[in-house]
């Protein structure tokens, strides 16, 4: 019922993901970052928001992507009935997609990054949501978008999309976090809400707020 993104950009050091799912409120189970261990999404027929958390954990102290996911898989009982995928700081990425998810399913790994999605019309939805975030140009966050609408023109989910949400984090930013949790075109508002919040004061204070490169950062304007 999900497809996902996770993918860094080399450049600004900067990791991020997206989704989107014919179900409710996709953010806040599916993605979860960390500047200072890595990017998980986890989702499918019963997503365990654990293994989101423990694959971060994993990561922060040591483990590959492969590594954190192996781990967290393993011992899970009903892992046949989950999809999780992990991107570690030096750019490493790992999946795991169990056998009782829906079609169709999968997971596909490119250059700087990996999709995954269940309940998908086939396919080609993952490769058009990795064509689309290479040809989008722009920062992270416009080529996560351009990859979720690539997706979703592709096929998308077999069901009408309800909610979509973005994750970005960096060690010289505050994260960006974004979710629209029931929409009847939660793309549309996802790109809105992105545009926003990437731009005009809503940016410009954000900019201004601790983040891990500047920790007692504090805002040159004090009336914000």
């Amino acid at each position: 019922m999900t497809f996902s993104i996770l993918a860094c950009d080399p450049e600004s050091g900067q990791i991020g993901g997206a989704a989107a799912t014919g179900s409710l409120c996709v953010g806040g189970w599916v993605l979860r970052g960390d500047c200072r261990a890595g990017m998980s999404a986890c989702q499918g027929a019963a997503p365990s928001s654990f293994w989101g958390e423990d694959v971060l954990i994993a990561m922060r102290g040591g483990s590959s992507a492969s590594e954190a996911v192996t781990a967290v898989v393993a011992p899970d009982p009903g892992r046949e009935w989950r999809q999780l995928t992990a991107l570690d700081l030096n750019g490493g990425t790992a999946a795991w997609t169990g056998d009782c998810n829906n079609d169709w399913r999968g997971d596909l790994h490119f250059g700087t990054g990996v999709v995954a999605g269940n309940i998908l019309t086939g396919p080609q939805v993952l490769q058009a949501m990795v064509d689309g975030f290479q040809r989008t140009d722009g920062l992270l966050h416009a080529r996560l978008m351009g990859a979720l609408r690539a997706a979703d023109a592709a096929g998308g989910d077999t069901r009408a999309l309800r909610s979509a949400a973005m994750l970005v984090v960096g060690r010289d930013m505050a994260p960006l976090t974004l979710r629209i949790d029931l929409s009847d075109d939660p793309l549309a508002a996802l790109d809105l809400l992105r545009r926003d919040a990437t731009s005009g004061d809503y940016a410009n204070w954000a900019a201004q707020t601790p983040c891990l490169a500047d920790p007692f950062r504090v805002l040159k304007d004090r009336n914000q």
